[in-house]
């Protein structure tokens, strides 16, 4: 079966999924549920603040729109199908639903990156040159870096892809729990992959090495201007800024720096080492909502006026039912 090539449309693949006897694989599944959940509404909440409040169609915001938006695509991408299998006790997927999820997981990758990267630009400009602020930031000039990102993201995933892809198939039995580039490349009949391997390092480096090298500029040049600065005031709310955008990209790395970890050290569980692989697609996408909703004023109180809202919605409509009810005795 190894040296056949096989027909990827009318062939089912397996994948590696949790070793769990069925209590527990019930419980991982009503937790992965509740985790799900609470990002998809986190998110979805804080999309609908951005669209509905025209004082939040800033550059700052059209950046976090997207973040969060790219946040759903990666949960989405992995998550719902894992609990589908606990839920089934299922580890079979399609080579076209493969490859869809492969896909989704490197935009995500390679967009939050570069979605950060340009954050922590805004930021820079924002704190160190404030009144050029509008004039370097403007909305036009956002939007066509959010269109210059996902080009891009496309573009470089699409070469990746398209280098895996050409090669014909010749296993059926995937080594993770889900999708990626590597998985499917292992699946193919290829003697030689120093090309794929070279090109997956480069994009590999080139999305951190942006991201990296734009937070270290940045932050230096905004401490540097903080302490030069004789306002505590400025000081300190510039220092909040920054430590919101800070705090997401770290969440980021280092959940991905966690995962290549437990993969790397000797006689990891592979339970230990199929829930860690998830951690990047499922701690950055549920907490940075609650770290802008938190951390970010002009959020919050857009949110607390939305939960009123909804409150006084529910409550006029209660006393309506109230009403008529009392007016029919």
């Amino acid at each position: 079966m190894a040296n056949a090539t096989l027909d990827v449309l009318n062939v089912n693949f397996m994948l590696n999924t949790l070793d769990l006897s069925l209590t527990s694989s019930y419980v991982t599944c009503a937790v992965g549920i509740l985790i799900y959940s609470f990002t998809l509404i986190c998110n979805l909440l804080l999309l609908l603040i951005i669209i509905c409040n025209r004082t939040l169609h800033e550059p700052m915001y059209y950046l976090l729109f997207n973040l969060s938006l790219n946040d759903l695509i990666g949960i989405s991408a992995v998550v719902p199908k894992v609990i589908y299998d606990l839920m089934f006790q299922s580890s079979l997927i399609s080579y076209p639903a493969c490859v869809i999820q492969a896909w989704c997981l490197h935009i995500y990758g390679g967009a939050t990156l570069l979605i950060l990267s340009v954050m922590a630009f805004d930021r820079f400009i924002a704190i160190c040159h404030p009144l050029r602020y509008h004039s370097l930031i403007s909305k036009r000039t956002v939007k066509w870096l959010i269109i210059l990102i996902w080009l891009t993201d496309f573009a470089l995933v699409g070469a990746l892809f398209g280098l895996t892809l050409h090669f014909p198939v010749c296993r059926t039995l995937l080594v993770t729990i889900y999708c990626d580039n590597v998985s499917l490349l292992r699946l193919t009949c290829a003697t030689d992959i120093t090309v794929n391997n070279i090109y997956g390092l480069f994009i590999t480096g080139l999305f951190h090495g942006i991201g990296l090298f734009s937070v270290v500029f940045s932050y230096t040049q905004i401490l540097l201007a903080c302490f030069k600065g004789n306002d505590s005031d400025s000081k300190s709310k510039a220092l909040h800024t920054c430590a919101t955008h800070l705090l997401v990209f770290l969440i980021y790395e280092l959940s991905g720096f966690a995962v290549v970890l437990v993969y790397r050290a000797p006689y990891s569980p592979p339970n230990l080492q199929k829930f860690m692989g998830m951690t990047f697609v499922i701690f950055p996408p549920s907490l940075n909502p609650i770290i802008y909703g938190v951390k970010t004023r002009e959020i919050k109180v857009k949110m607390k006026q939305s939960y009123k809202k909804i409150i006084l919605s529910l409550n006029a409509k209660n006393m309506s039912k109230t009403k008529k009810t009392l007016s029919s005795q």
